[in-house]
């Protein structure tokens, strides 16, 4: 469990701390020297049953409320510390409303330094605090008069912190790993460390995970948890990491930076959020305002768009999308909070419910159901929710990837919900038992109604059939969906187009005899130079006109391709290149290979290398970057056989 302090400067936050611990939380010369707190201290109190119970001291001068809210995002309980002699200051406020806005619902009010007044006072300031804290989230809590000077009443503050630890209780520890990234230093003989508040999950001795947003990959080579060595931390622990890696370094790594399963790295600078505009903000805000966004221990610029009307009124609330100057690490229901870009004061905070928001189309009916969707906070429900928004397929790993979800709950919104999946590259794409078989009828009235209109075509291409059926599904898979049970016997994949089974070209005899004299000039050992209209015409003492039209039937019927005008290639020579240029990128160190390098593989001169290639650019099978290309491995199998 970690307490965390708040409260204004000189309220005598770090000095309490130390009466309870017995540990100094200022440890910077500069904070020593100034008798101020200005990064975050950290105290720990082991308790009898064994466990430790962590402190964070926050620094209470208004420069460094980013500072304060980067300790207050991982804490269980707040302790609001209010000098007797003061009483509620500006800063005591403020904390308090990022308290709330944070909802950090557990918390205890300490009244300090009460050696130095009369009772009357203490009366007068209690009263303050009552007033200050009616309706936050601290109304009603607990108010304890101590002296760290003399000692009075830190017992008795001590024994019940200690008690609402027990009974809040550990923190479920079932998602996926987030540590919340405050410190980076490196040790004599140890190397790196970071430190912070693990936000979810569990992170073990010799754990593989990244740095996010970075991306940096490294291994955890040993575990500090509530000040002592561990073999694990948990969800709530204060948590330093001994990290090794290739590009490890105190330089790669910042506050605010976060150490993540690697399965949670997917930074975000665009985040559709719950937004509380605090009461005393003098003024609405509008579209595209400028504000800093905290969130844990990270501070980057924002900009605010209204999801709903015009403006937001100070004390109300509104979704919003927060547009950020640069990608942060985040899940779905973590807190955040906004100063104005002068950080001088805090004008709200909320929740954060979709980090995969768009930058259009931000109001439409669809939007809104998916918003509503997302701002669930059961997942089953959520998820359900989604599945029946557009576009009513939803890929459920990206869905638990942005939640932190941990395989068992995945496993358990599957049981539940039984929806029909298709797992594709790194993709779990869900359609609802309601949606699939409308899927199903959609595609094959799709593709009856296109045979109707073109009886003299092979079948509707694959992705401008994928586009035109509801639900829309990723590329990947919509190929799978065309092999499900339901489909197969009713329709057939020809390479890049999809036909209905009882769908046929056909060509008469006259043309068939002509086909099979042509695909033999079409194959051999001449099938990656084949010859040209013009001279197949020549060949056979055939009209040009005749055989260009007969090689169009051809292609109408998936036997053949035009790659480019007049230059046909059957079917399996292009699959045979396809697999080529495939098996050159397999065995490049990244991935891209070169005209040349197809050529040479082919042996069929540069020319007609380039016009195979653009036609596969224009197909989507090779992406074109420059002089070098990649493959597109959701197409690859555009140019493979006929498959039902």
């Amino acid at each position: 469990m970690i307490v965390g302090t708040a409260g204004h400067i000189d309220h005598g936050k770090t000095a309490l701390v130390r009466a309870l611990t017995g540990v100094e939380g200022d440890r910077l010369k500069e904070e020593q020297r100034r008798g101020i707190t200005i990064d975050l201290g950290f105290a720990f109190l082991p308790l009898e049953d064994g466990s430790i119970l962590g402190f964070i001291d926050v620094p209470g001068h208004e420069r460094f409320v980013h500072t304060m809210v980067a300790g207050a995002s991982g804490i269980d309980i707040a302790l609001l510390v209010v000098a007797a002699d003061d009483g509620v200051m500006p800063q005591t406020r403020e904390h308090l409303a990022i308290l709330d806005l944070l909802k950090v619902e557990r918390g205890l009010i300490a009244l300090t330094k009460v050696d130095k007044v009369t009772p009357e006072r203490i009366a007068e300031v209690s009263a303050q605090i009552s007033e200050a804290i009616a309706g936050t989230v601290l109304e009603g809590a607990e108010l304890w008069p101590v002296s760290s000077a003399t000692g009075a009443g830190v017992d008795a503050l001590r024994d019940r912190l200690v008690a609402q630890a027990q009974a809040l209780g550990e923190r479920a520890s079932d998602g996926r790993f987030r540590l919340a990234i405050d410190r980076v230093f490196t040790l004599s003989g140890i190397g790196l460390v970071v430190t912070g508040t693990v936000l979810s999950g569990v992170v073990r001795v010799k754990d593989q995970v990244l740095l996010s947003p970075s991306g940096l990959a490294a291994r955890v080579r040993s575990v500090h948890a509530q000040n002592r060595e561990v073999e694990c931390g948990r969800a709530g622990d204060r948590c330093a990491l001994n990290l090794v890696g290739e590009d490890i370094g105190k330089d790669a790594i910042h506050r605010g930076d976060m150490v993540v399963d690697p399965l949670l790295h997917a930074p975000t600078d665009r985040i559709d959020a719950r937004l509380q505009l605090l009461p005393d903000e003098p003024r609405p805000i509008g579209q595209w305002f400028p504000a800093r966004l905290h969130h844990a221990a990270v501070e980057v610029g924002a900009r605010i768009v209204l999801l709903e009307g015009q403006q937001l009124l100070p004390g109300h609330m509104a979704d919003v999308q927060l547009v950020l100057s640069r990608p942060i690490a985040a899940a779905a229901f973590d807190r955040f909070v906004l100063r104005d870009v002068s950080a001088q004061r805090t004008l709200g905070g909320g929740q954060f419910f979709d980090l995969r928001a768009p930058s259009r189309q931000r109001r439409t009916p669809a939007r809104e159901a998916q918003r509503a969707a997302q701002a669930l906070s059961d997942p089953q429900l959520a998820f359900a929710s989604l599945l029946e928004a557009p576009p009513f397929a939803w890929d459920l790993l990206a869905f638990a990837r942005d939640r932190a979800l941990s395989d068992t709950v995945i496993d358990g919104i599957v049981a539940a919900l039984a929806p029909v999946i298709f797992q594709a590259d790194d993709e779990r794409i869900a359609i609802s038992q309601t949606h699939w078989p409308s899927f199903v009828a959609n595609l094959i009235e799709r593709l009856a109604a296109f045979h109707a209109g073109n009886p003299d075509v092979q079948g509707m291409g694959r992705e401008k059939l994928r586009l035109a059926v509801q639900p829309k599904l990723p590329p990947a898979a919509f190929a799978l969906a065309l092999q499900h049970a339901d489909l197969v016997g009713r329709v057939v994949r020809d390479g890049a187009f999809v036909r209905l089974a009882s769908h046929s070209l056909q060509m008469n005899p006259a043309s068939e005899a002509m086909w099979q004299r042509i695909a033999p000039l079409l194959g051999g050992d001449e099938r990656f130079r084949p010859p040209r209209v013009r001279d197949i015409a020549g060949v056979l003492s055939r009209p040009e006109v005749e055989i260009r039209q007969l090689m169009r039937l051809a292609a109408r019927m998936g036997l053949a391709d035009e790659v480019a005008h007049d230059h046909f290639f059957l079917r399996a020579t292009m699959h045979e290149m396809v697999m080529i240029a495939a098996d050159i990128a397999a065995h490049a160190n990244d991935g891209r290979f070169t005209a040349a390098q197809f050529r040479d593989r082919l042996d069929n001169g540069r020319k007609v290398a380039i016009q195979i290639l653009e036609f596969l650019d224009r197909q989507g099978v090779t992406l074109n970057r420059g002089s070098m290309r990649r493959m597109q491995a959701r197409s690859l199998d555009l140019y493979g056989p006929a498959s039902s």
